[in-house]
C-alpha cells in the first residue's frame, strides 16, 4: 500500500476506487504532477475514471494537508504528496522539473531578527532553481 494512501486510511479517509487511483499515482518521493498528469496516469488504471474526479480529489488532498500545490514560473500547479515531511524543492529553469531537497538547518534561523520587522515568522518557502541534467 502507498505511503499516501495508508496515512489517509488512518485518518479515516473514505477511499474510494477513484480516491485510490489518484492517491498511487501520487506516491513517491520526488512526485510532482500535474492534475492532467494524474488524470492521465489514473485513467491508465482506471479508464473510467473523470477529470472532474482527479481535480476534486486534488482539492480534497489539499485540504486535509496530505498534498501540497506547487506553483512554479507561472507554469501549472503541481501536486507534491510529501507535504508531511519538511522540504525545499529545486526546479529546473529550463524543463520544469521538480527535486524535493532537504537542505541542512532551518531557513527561519537565516533570518535575522532585525529583517523580521516585528513579524511572528511561521514558516519559510524556499525555491532553488538552476538547469537539470537532462537540460545543461
Amino acid at each position: 500500500m502507498s505511503d499516501l494512501l495508508e496515512r489517509l486510511r488512518e485518518r479515516g479517509w473514505r477511499v474510494t476506487a477513484q480516491r485510490r487511483v489518484v492517491a498511487e499515482v501520487l506516491d513517491g518521493d520526488h512526485v510532482h504532477l500535474t492534475a492532467d498528469q494524474v488524470h492521465t496516469r489514473a485513467a491508465l488504471r482506471l479508464p473510467e475514471i473523470s477529470r472532474a474526479t482527479v481535480y476534486n480529489t486534488l482539492g480534497e488532498l489539499v485540504a486535509l494537508g496530505e498534498v501540497a500545490e506547487v506553483s512554479t514560473d507561472g507554469r501549472a500547479k503541481r501536486y507534491d504528496p510529501n507535504a508531511h515531511r519538511p522540504h525545499q524543492h529545486l526546479v529546473c529553469s529550463g524543463c520544469g522539473a521538480i527535486r524535493d531537497v532537504r537542505p541542512l538547518g532551518d531557513p527561519l534561523d537565516r533570518l535575522p531578527a532585525d529583517q523580521r520587522y516585528g513579524f511572528t515568522v511561521s514558516g519559510a518557502v524556499v525555491t532553488y532553481r538552476g538547469l537539470c541534467p537532462s537540460c545543461v
